[in-house]
């Protein structure tokens, strides 16, 4: 069975852990899906109307994650972990059941996640995948934030730039191709924060939940984590990993180049707002047998299931 159709997990997957911002125990299981499902979040703590989509033009909230709303207001936030893990695995369709409104913060990486997946494997269907070709450059800017998508062959790459006063956190520029290359770095990589932000988080209502134990602090010249960092570059490395989660919002992989630099939650939405504003801008293409080369999904070290 072709690694250009759908994909699913093999069986239900459980997490438990809490909430970044809202500090709150939440319960989580990752289900299977039937092909062309997509990714659907169903919060168990609401009786009714408890289905929501994380699709881009759902998004009503970029402060500091990503938040998706249905339309009787039920919310899910802090999505762009799980989500990243689904795009870099290759997971087009599950349902996630969730108690509580925040998806668990783990350890503030995609690892736990992307290790549960890789254990229990990937179960193939036989419908095609669906995939998003961009088709000439689409670019934004703000202030001294920048970001831009442009056309592809048949690679998906994303070049992620951040600059930082701060003497530990500095510039940092990575570049990685979704789907070739070995995106552990990428998934292992924590969020972080400075030392002297974290005042502004309580004042915000937010970071409620926020520890060593899931989030990189970084105090003047001096991570506070012991153990320091994963890799020396996961600063921008887990601003990949949010960016992977939110380019999924488009509700299918994305065919394309994109740069950014000082960029975040809030800009890759607005890039997606506006890639789909203009049909010229892309193509939706249903991908059958091997219309691709094999080298479009970087799925050989996943345990398979037919």
């Amino acid at each position: 069975m072709s690694i250009l159709t759908q994909k699913t997990i093999s069986k239900k997957v459980s997490f438990s852990g809490k909430g970044i911002h809202t500090g709150q125990k939440v319960n989580m299981s990752v289900l299977p899906a039937s092909p062309n499902t997509g990714i659907v979040f169903k919060r168990l703590d609401v009786l009714e109307n408890n289905t929501i989509y994380p699709l881009y033009n759902n998004v009503v909230d970029t402060t500091l994650c990503t938040t998706v709303s249905n339309n009787y207001g039920v919310k899910v936030s802090t999505i762009e972990h799980l989500m990243g893990a689904f795009y870099g695995i290759g997971i087009d369709n599950a349902i996630v059941e969730l108690d509580s409104q925040e998806v668990p913060i783990m350890d503030g990486s995609a690892k736990i996640f992307y290790e549960s997946f890789i254990k229990v494997g990937v179960k193939l269907s036989d419908q095609p995948i669906k995939i998003i070709k961009i088709n000439k450059e689409i670019k934004l800017n703000y202030n001294n934030k920048f970001i831009s998508l442009n056309k592809s062959n048949i690679t998906s790459d994303i070049e992620f730039e951040i600059k930082y006063e701060n003497k530990v956190i500095k510039n940092q520029k990575n570049k990685i191709n979704i789907f070739e290359d070995d995106l552990k770095v990428v998934f292992n990589s924590r969020t972080f924060c400075l030392y002297e932000d974290i005042e502004k988080l309580k004042k915000l209502n937010l970071g409620k939940g926020g520890s060593l134990d899931n989030a990189i602090v970084v105090k003047d010249n001096e991570i506070l984590n012991k153990g320091g960092l994963r890799n020396k570059l996961e600063f921008v490395n887990h601003k990949i990993l949010d960016c992977m989660g939110d380019l999924f919002l488009s509700g299918y992989k994305i065919i394309g180049s994109l740069k950014c630099s000082q960029g975040g939650h809030h800009l890759t939405n607005e890039l997606l707002k506006e890639v789909f504003k203009d049909q010229s801008n892309y193509s939706l293409i249903e991908i059958k047998g091997k219309q691709l080369p094999q080298v479009f999904a970087n799925y050989q070290n996943l345990k398979s299931i037919a």
